[in-house]
């Protein structure tokens, strides 16, 4: 037996002949077990092989997959400190009746576990630590160069950005006409079609581990940044150029559970079941509730599970797969009040996963203003949802490495207020959410005595002092509570604290204003926001 470490992450490697020994592994980390063995037949369909692993009272069981040249591979992720017991089983005598022992200890500072939502509206890692998707979009930046690959992974460094969403299969869109390097099946032959164009055939009982292999990779390297990859798995950017958005349905759970075999055990993996899963004609809604119902089945772990559709394309959320909301729809983050709606209509945490990208592209939908992309993620924070980021500048052609596609380097503006606002957040008692919904579409509150009062588009030179008696769940503000009060410019990223303090007097009419009738001087600018925190 011998052992590696690759991004923090233990990788165990036992022969098909052996004794496996127990190997010490982080809670939440990545367990590899490879075996190689002699079989009949097609080992990505012929050979059955999976591991049950118990704990005590918890048991998992994990598919194995082969993974080209006569290697077959078990990845697993301990949830639970202590001895994790396993025992192999396939129709394969190599590989069946394996066993041995996984030690799982307690995980190092930086990793808090996969991220769900314990039933809220709002997101956790497993370790009960707060988590708030910031994320971004670069749909195809796995399919690049290994270069622009690099350069991608450069920029989400210092960007900020704790999530991406990214498409498993390679994307063939007007600004995204790059033919990867790899594919996810094997090349059966290339032809002409009619009008002498390429066609490839492909032998779709056979999937190419390589493909597979650097989106493991990436995953990875993205991990070590600790940065979610929301994983989009099916998508209509194809249009017959390869066929991956009209493969048969037997092809596709195939698909799904070779996927999950494979990276299920990664701690910091989402699944997307499609983006603008109605564009996708070769698909019914049935055919994507049997697909997701696939996903969840495959996955041991219960990652996070969505499905987006195109603009104001709403899918039946409630469905218990779904673990939170994931649409393409600018209309609730033009208010507070708008996207709160959303949470009161799901119960779910409300990803808007699409409201439009910061760019200079003709269409409607790629030509925000820097100011505005970062004003709509504020909308959505307010109201107790999130807002996913897109950059889209073309300065030439499609050539361009316009972010929304392919990845490479942030041109724009908004992309350092996101980093701004995720701060603020993460410096606060916990996730906001509005304090008098549909009464007050300007303050939100992360817990008691801490509020956020954003102002948008709106210009005034005072604010008086004034907080609504209401407070969500965080109970009813009272006479007497002392305040602070930060002036924040959320576009110029400064933070001004007043040195006054604020006092409640009597309530009047649902609301409480300063004892002296306080009130604030501002800059005369749009999207200021105040912060106002209880003094104890």
């Amino acid at each position: 037996m011998k052992k590696s470490f690759l991004f923090g992450i233990s990788v165990l490697f036992s022969l098909s002949f052996g004794l496996i020994a127990q190997e010490k592994i982080e809670r939440w980390n990545r367990v590899e077990l490879s075996f190689q063995t002699i079989f009949k037949g097609n080992g990505f369909q012929d050979v059955e092989f999976k591991a049950i692993f118990v704990h005590q009272d918890t048991t998992l069981t994990v598919s194995g997959f082969y993974d080209g040249d006569n290697h077959f591979k078990l990845r697993f992720m301990p949830t639970r400190l202590g001895t994790w017991k396993y025992s192999t089983q396939s129709n394969v005598p190599g590989l069946a009746k394996k066993t041995g022992t996984v030690q799982c200890i307690a995980p190092s500072t930086k990793n808090h576990g996969i991220v769900g939502t314990n039933g809220s509206l709002h997101f956790s890692y497993a370790d009960g630590k707060v988590y708030y998707p910031f994320g971004t979009t670069a749909y195809a930046w796995n399919h690049m160069g290994a270069e622009l690959q690099q350069l991608t992974l450069n920029s989400l460094q210092k960007s900020g950005f704790n999530k991406i969403r990214m498409c498993v299969f390679p994307k063939n869109y007007d600004l995204v006409k790059e033919e990867p390097s790899l594919y996810p099946f094997v090349l059966q032959e290339t032809k002409r079609d009619a009008q002498g164009n390429e066609v490839k055939i492909w032998d779709y009982t056979q999937f190419n581990p390589a493909f597979f292999q650097q989106l493991e990779k990436q995953i990875d390297a993205l991990q070590n940044m600790g940065i979610e990859a929301d994983l989009i798995l099916f998508h209509p950017y194809d249009k017959g150029r390869w066929g991956f958005d009209a493969m048969p349905k037997e092809v596709n759970i195939r698909y799904i559970q070779y996927l999950l075999a494979r990276i299920s055990s990664f701690r910091n993996v989402w699944w997307s079941m499609a983006n603008e899963w109605d564009y996708v004609k070769s698909k019914t809604i049935a055919d994507w509730d049997e697909l997701t119902k696939t996903v969840v089945k495959a996955d041991p772990y219960r990652h996070l599970c969505s499905i987006h559709g195109a603009t104001a394309s709403y899918y039946d959320y409630w469905k218990p797969e779904f673990s939170h909301v994931s649409v393409q729809d600018e209309s609730p983050v033009q208010s507070p009040n708008s996207a709160a709606m959303l949470r009161n209509v799901y119960h779910k945490p409300i990803v808007l996963d699409e409201v439009g990208y910061e760019g200079n592209l003709t269409s409607r939908w790629g030509r925000y203003s820097p100011e505005t992309m970062t004003h709509l993620i504020w909308n959505g924070v307010v109201g107790g949802t999130y807002v996913t980021h897109g950059e889209s500048y073309m300065f030439k052609d499609h050539r361009d490495t316009i972010f929304w596609a392919k990845g490479g380097k942030f041109n724009g503006e908004s992309w350092k207020r996101v980093g701004f606002l995720k701060q603020i957040l993460e410096e606060g008692p916990g996730p906001m959410s509005l304090s008098d919904v549909s009464r007050d579409n300007v303050t939100s509150s992360g817990g008691k005595g801490h509020y956020l009062v954003y102002f948008g588009k709106q210009i005034q030179d005072y604010w008086m002092f004034n907080l609504p008696i209401n407070n969500g769940a965080f109970g009813k503000l009272t006479a007497g509570t002392r305040f602070k009060v930060d002036i924040i410019d959320t576009y110029g990223m400064t933070i001004q604290t007043l040195p006054e303090i604020f006092e409640t007097e009597k309530e009047r009419d649902y609301r409480f204003f300063d004892k002296d009738y306080k009130k604030i001087r501002l800059p005369e600018k749009p999207y200021l926001a105040l912060r106002i925190r209880e003094i104890r």
